[in-house]
Order: structure tokens, then C-alpha cells, then sequence
């Protein structure tokens, strides 16, 4: 039986990054990856398709939108593949560039199944039916996840997709019905929508993605109508059929019936655990579906940690390879270095959404009245150039709006421009700093100026209020 320091199982960007790190530490690891190739969800079903798919979607709309110089129309019979075509070299290239960093790295590469036999003993079952027994020290699951079993919604993966298998249809569809508000519904309904596709979103809640600050939400709902995205809001899914001829008819308890050709079931996503036999281990999942871990990413089981959308959120591929990291790094006593907690998340919807630091409602819990400065994408000249006019940056301050604690984006290129203001959060966050410095003009980054001169306007509103020395000719009106 072959001994390691550690164990990873699964090859996605959790399993990745947490075995080279400790292989790094000179450390024998060993990778277990089911998939005959690898990458994960992450890399196959979820990140890089879905991207590819947008990024054609993104291009639709700029031909539209440019319908006086170009003769242009979706073809109603468009394979999906043809959506995705540069799939098979990006995925061949991923596995290729992975494969090649772990023989670089000394990191052994056992294609098979694990499932625990106790807390150190794992069997791996291999293609072809071999076995063998291998011995961690210490062991990281990075299964990743998959998508949540509804009773009564049956998935059929022909006419009604889940978020894993929505991208094999063989066309694109004339009309689609989302079930769900969060994140995967809202990029893929708005992804579809901007392809031509009659799109219909159906979710319990009032308004999508609850979690982000009202404001953000309501400039996404009115995309939402912009794109022609149909969302019904505070309605239960009663049941879903299959007609048998062309329609998946879906009804609701209130009596509604929304007939579509495809249907993609976006209810979230459980720990993909299956046939680990945790519970051999001394592990249970929690009631949310995923492994319980503490701030190193530590399960209750001692040598045993977990990283990446098996212990939740925020469920992103950025977090997971910190959290990869994070956690080969407690198990072998490994110094962690500078660890931040601000993580940027970014939601790829047409148009992107993306955010760091405190919410605003986060910070009005905090600060009772912090101040948010505003910049519109209209009053960029790089919005008019790029024509990307429908967008905003809010910059959430302190109330005395001295420093930043928090930037929230709608607006394309969110997802890239998040990045100034998470830096600006770990190593300067004053709000002058942003007035005082230059950026490049014509630039969205100029955006962070705009929103800091507006609090500066409001601070200095704040400041004539309350003090009657101050000279009214300080106060700045527009922010600009």
C-alpha cells in the first residue's frame, strides 16, 4: 500500500492548487481525479463552457446592435456546438497544461474512484475494475458539486436540462423556462435571451438574486426586461411535464402554465460526495448539503479538510484555490502566509455584476449611515466609446466618506474592473486616493474617480451641515 503526506480527491481548481502547494513544500501527494481528464466541473461542465457560450452570446448582441452596417440573424437551427466550438482545444489544452504541472511537481496521478475505508485508508476503484489501497497522512476533498435533485421536476436531460447538462443540447431553443433566481439562472436566462432565445424565469423569491443590495438588483431586473427576459417572481413550481410532442409545460400553485421547448432546472447545488463513503471517515454532510470547516478549511475530522463548492460559498473557482491552498497548507503545518478575506465575486449575466468588501446594507449595519458614491457608465466617455452606457459603480464609504469598504459593479467588464477596488481595499482604501491619483483616459477604470469625487461631494455636504464655520463654497453639489 502506498503512503502520502496527503491525498487530494478531485482535479478541479480546489484539488489543483492544494496539490501543488504541498507538493511544493516537498511533500508526496498524490491527485485522485475519476474523470478521465482533468479539471473538474469547474473546467468541463460549468466555468469554461458557460464563459465560451456567453462570449458568443456577447457577439450576437454587438452584430445586432450594429444591424445598419451588417445583414445578421441567429439561424433558427444553430447547434449548440457551434456556440461552443473552441471547447474541445480549450479543454484539451487545460488538461495538457495540468497534467504537464503535476509530473513537473512530483504529484502521482491516479485515475479512479476513492471512498474512504477509515480516516487515513482509501480503496480507489479504477476503469476496468482494479483496486488498489493507498494511505494519506492527511487527506483534502475537492469533489466539487452537482446540481440539486428536485422531486417533482423530473430532469431528463432532453427537455428538461440541469445546470451540468444544459450545454448538451444538440440546438439552440426557440423558447427556455429557468427555474431559480441565483446565479446560474440569471446567466444562463440572460445568455439565451441575448441569442434570440424566448426566456422565462421562475423563482420563489420576489426579484433574482436576493443577496446583493436592492439597488444592484433593481438596475438587474431592468436588464433583465431590456434583454427580454420574462421574470416571474414569488411563485412555486407545482409541477413540470414533458407533452410528448414539442413543449415542456411547467404550472405553478397560483395556476400559471408556461409552455417552452426546453427547460433548465437551476434549484442550486449539493456536495458531490457520492460513493466517497464519508461516513466511513467520520464525516456527515451538514443540512445544507455541503462538509462543515472551519477557517482553515478543517473538517471535524482532524487530518481530513475540504475545499472548493463541496463546503459551499461563495462557490467560485477563484475562492476554491485559495481555499485549496489554504487547507493543504493547515494540513502540513505549513506557514499560510497573508490570507485575505476579501474575495471579489463576479456573476457572468449579461450584463456582469460583480463585488467586494462590504454590502451596502452590510455597512449601514455597521456604520448606520455610510455614504455610497455613485458613477454611471453613461458619464464615462469610455461607456459612449465601448458603448457600454448601461452600468453603474457604487462606492460604498465610512460615514465620515474617508475610506472605502466596499465596490459593488453592473455593467460589462464588472468582473475586471472589480479588481482596482479590491486592491484599493487591502492596501488603500481612502477615498482621496482615488481623486488624487491618474488614471488612463478614455478608461472604465475612470469610473472609481467619478464615484470618489460624488462622495467627496456628499462628505463635504455632510461637513456644511454640521458645522455652520464651514464656508458653503467648499460644498460640492454633483460630485464631479
Amino acid at each position: 500500500m502506498k503512503k502520502y503526506d496527503l491525498i487530494v480527491i478531485g482535479s478541479g481548481p480546489a484539488g489543483q492548487k492544494a496539490a501543488v502547494q504541498a507538493a511544493k513544500a516537498g511533500k508526496r501527494v498524490a491527485l485522485v481525479e475519476g474523470d478521465r481528464h482533468l479539471g473538474g466541473a469547474c473546467v468541463h461542465r460549468g466555468t469554461i463552457p458557460s464563459k465560451t457560450l456567453r462570449e458568443n452570446a456577447l457577439r450576437v448582441v454587438d452584430m445586432r446592435s450594429h444591424a445598419q452596417l451588417f445583414s445578421f440573424s441567429v439561424r433558427p437551427d444553430l447547434e449548440m456546438a457551434a456556440l461552443i466550438e473552441s471547447m474541445s482545444d480549450v479543454l484539451g489544452a487545460h488538461d495538457q497544461y495540468i497534467g504537464a504541472q503535476l509530473e513537473r511537481n512530483g504529484i502521482d496521478r491516479i485515475h479512479g474512484r476513492a471512498s474512504y475505508l477509515d480516516q487515513h485508508r482509501m480503496k480507489i476503484s479504477q476503469p476496468g475494475g482494479a483496486e488498489q489501497e493507498i494511505y494519506g497522512a492527511n487527506s483534502i476533498i475537492c469533489c466539487g458539486s452537482v446540481p440539486r435533485d428536485v422531486p417533482h421536476i423530473p430532469v431528463d436531460h432532453e427537455h428538461v436540462f440541469d445546470s451540468d447538462s444544459i450545454l448538451s443540447m444538440i440546438y439552440l431553443p426557440q423558447s427556455l423556462t429557468v427555474l431559480g433566481g441565483g446565479v446560474i439562472a440569471s446567466e444562463y436566462a440572460t445568455v439565451f435571451a441575448s441569442l434570440g432565445v424566448e426566456v422565462t424565469m421562475i423563482d420563489r423569491y420576489d426579484k433574482p438574486l436576493g443577496f446583493l443590495d436592492a439597488a444592484l438588483v433593481d438596475l438587474f431586473v431592468e436588464a433583465l426586461d431590456e434583454t427580454g427576459v420574462r421574470f416571474i417572481g414569488g411563485e412555486t413550481v407545482k409541477q413540470v411535464t414533458w407533452d410528448g410532442v414539442s413543449q415542456v409545460v411547467t404550472e405553478t400553485e397560483s395556476g400559471q402554465v408556461i409552455r417552452s421547448e426546453k427547460l433548465l432546472l437551476a434549484a442550486g447545488r449539493v456536495a458531490n460526495v457520492k460513493g466517497l463513503n464519508i461516513e466511513n471517515a467520520g464525516l456527515q454532510l451538514n443540512e445544507q448539503g455541503v462538509l462543515s470547516v472551519d477557517e482553515n478549511c478543517r473538517t471535524e475530522v482532524a487530518n481530513i479538510f475540504a475545499a472548493g463548492d463541496v463546503i459551499g460559498p461563495p462557490s467560485l473557482a477563484s475562492a476554491s484555490m485559495e481555499q485549496g491552498r489554504r487547507a493543504a497548507c493547515a494540513a502540513l503545518d505549513i506557514d499560510l502566509g497573508t490570507f485575505s478575506d476579501l474575495i471579489p465575486a463576479g456573476i457572468y449575466a449579461i450584463p456582469e455584476l460583480s463585488t467586494v468588501g462590504m454590502s451596502e446594507a452590510q455597512a449601514r449595519d455597521v456604520y448606520g449611515d455610510p455614504i455610497v458614491g455613485v458613477a454611471r457608465f453613461e458619464e464615462i466617455a469610455r461607456g459612449h466609446i465601448s458603448e457600454i452606457q448601461d452600468g453603474q459603480l457604487r462606492m460604498i464609504a465610512d460615514p465620515k466618506g474617508e475610506k472605502v469598504v466596499g465596490i459593488q459593479i453592473i455593467g460589462e467588464g464588472a468582473t475586471e474592473l472589480i479588481h482596482i477596488g479590491q486592491m484599493a481595499l487591502v492596501y488603500g482604501p481612502q477615498i482621496d486616493n482615488f481623486v488624487e491619483n491618474t488614471f488612463n483616459f478614455p478608461t472604465m477604470a475612470e469610473a472609481y474617480r467619478v464615484a470618489a469625487l460624488n462622495v467627496l461631494g456628499q462628505r463635504a455636504q455632510k461637513a456644511t451641515y454640521v458645522s455652520s464655520d464651514l464656508s458653503p463654497s467648499y460644498s460640492m453639489s454633483n460630485g464631479r
